[in-house]
């Protein structure tokens, strides 16, 4: 049972659960535009996820702490600079046009954790991108839209001047708001007031009710497709139901699955209940 917990929690420090999120959404945008799965492009997005968030979470300590880290630490260093090699390695499988987006995603990624700015920008002691108020959010759901909608379309030579690409693009960007919902919530105790995070700004019962109002958004832009009614459609209610669920019944105080589990597996869930009744 110890053995168990300690791999499951690797699985979830080393970011190998939100990559799969990440790659989860990818392939359900493969999905939605009846474009072939390009198996490369999704080893790339998987191993970039693992790179950019354990890059993002880990920067701080093995900068100041290289010599006093733990051997779990040590062990998800190994691991991210495996999936760097692999990132980069795939990346040299993708189309010319797609390594300009990634560039600008990462560059996004990398000033979201680096101190480069400067600080007279920020509202907090640290001159990131993260520290700008309210700003931490919406940044990380765009660049999720970016990666899982823009990427994949680019990749397969999709036009992007589309009523479908936009509506898309903007349901990926709300559910991705949705989701880190419960994450603002946990860590409202742990944040700045600098920081001016949603939670801050609404308090807790306002942010839930905003992560309802942008559920109902997303079945709205859901209606103006050209699409007829059917398993999807389930599917995807039932995905949002679970979604307001995990929403309303976060907390400040929760189990330290409850976010990073749970919350952060509704995608994969997606598309496993895509593939299995679709």
């Amino acid at each position: 049972m110890q053995a168990l917990k300690h791999v499951l929690n690797f699985y979830i420090n080393s970011s190998i659960h939100v990559a799969l999120a990440v790659v989860s959404l990818t392939y359900i945008t493969f999905m939605e535009f009846n474009i072939p799965k390009d198996t490369n492009l999704l080893f790339f997005i998987f191993f970039a996820s693992v790179t950019g968030y354990n890059f993002v979470k880990f920067f701080g300590v093995a900068k100041f702490h290289h010599r006093s880290l733990t051997t779990w630490l040590k062990l998800i260093q190994i691991f991210s600079l495996i999936s760097f090699v692999l990132m980069c390695y795939y990346a040299l499988k993708l189309e010319m046009i797609t390594l300009l987006y990634v560039v600008g995603f990462g560059m996004l990624t990398f000033l979201y954790a680096i101190p480069l700015l400067p600080p007279n920008r920020f509202l907090d002691e640290k001159n990131n991108l993260r520290s700008i108020g309210g700003l931490k959010v919406f940044l990380i759901a765009l660049v999720w839209t970016g990666v899982t909608v823009v990427l994949p379309l680019i990749n397969n030579h999709f036009e992007l001047i589309k009523t479908e690409v936009l509506l898309s693009s903007i349901q990926r960007f709300l559910l991705v708001v949705m989701l880190m919902i419960p994450f603002e919530i946990r860590d409202l105790q742990f944040d700045s007031v600098k920081l001016a995070t949603v939670p801050q700004l609404l308090g807790v019962t306002g942010t839930k009710l905003l992560g309802i109002l942008l559920g109902i958004g997303y079945i709205i832009l859901e209606c103006l497709k050209d699409k007829t009614f059917g398993t999807n459609w389930i599917v995807l209610c039932i995905i949002l139901v679970i979604t307001f669920m995990l929403i309303v019944f976060s907390k400040e105080k929760q189990h330290k699955f409850y976010s990073a589990l749970w919350v952060e597996g509704v995608p994969i869930l997606w598309l496993i209940m895509l593939l299995l009744f679709t």
